[in-house]
């Protein structure tokens, strides 16, 4: 993969793949430098590098209460 120069776009999307595969979910980094995931709702999630990591450490939490909660949850579908 090439370096970006300074003429190029300072953020080129990457397509994420999760295990199920979801397709159209791409992160780009923002002007204030953030990490924006586009393609879950109609709006950006923007987070910065720390609040990532911190969200993403937890992950097997909030599996377990969206499941433990699944009942109260409204789902898509």
């Amino acid at each position: 993969m090439s370096e970006l120069t300074h003429e190029e776009p300072k953020a080129k999307p990457t397509k994420l793949e999760t295990k199920q595969q979801h397709s159209g979910i791409v992160a780009l980094v923002s002007d204030k430098g953030g990490v924006s995931v586009y393609g879950i709702d109609s709006f950006s999630i923007t987070l910065y590098y720390e609040q990532w990591g911190r969200l993403l450490d937890t992950s097997q939490e909030i599996r377990e209460f969206l499941e433990a909660n699944k009942n109260k949850l409204k789902l898509n579908g």
